[in-house]
């Protein structure tokens, strides 16, 4: 069983950035791929960023390429988001989860996921 944690979130303006951490509870976090999902009030969850268990790869949704970095720290079991050039459209609560299948956009290959974090962006 892995327990997820996330911090970080807040209210930013249009541009700012933001550093989110997905903090687990057991040391064989390193076993499993994590991902990063987002839910916008009236929409479904979707697929931000991705990482492997090692760290040496990651996969990113187009919205988001070019100015979010996935990265992780397995000595600390945590996975980080960090947020740049962020826009309105951002705005959702930022989930973490971790699973088995590495590099998968699908949030039916997640077996664990936190609670989530809010984060808005002003305009």
């Amino acid at each position: 069983q892995v327990q997820l944690v996330e911090s970080g979130g807040g209210l930013v303006q249009a541009g700012g950035s933001l550093r989110l951490t997905c903090a687990a509870s057991a040391r064989t976090f390193s076993a499993y791929a994590a991902g990063w999902f987002r839910q916008a009030p009236g929409k479904e969850r979707e697929f931000v960023a991705t990482i492997s268990r090692t760290g040496g790869g990651t996969y990113y949704a187009d919205s988001v390429k070019g100015r979010f970095t996935i990265s992780r720290d397995n000595a600390k079991d945590t996975v980080y988001l960090q947020m740049n050039s962020l826009k309105p459209e951002d705005t959702a609560v930022y989930y973490c989860a971790a699973g088995t299948y590495s590099g998968s956009p699908r949030p039916s290959d997640y077996v664990y996921w936190g609670q989530g974090t809010q984060v808005t962006v002003s305009s």
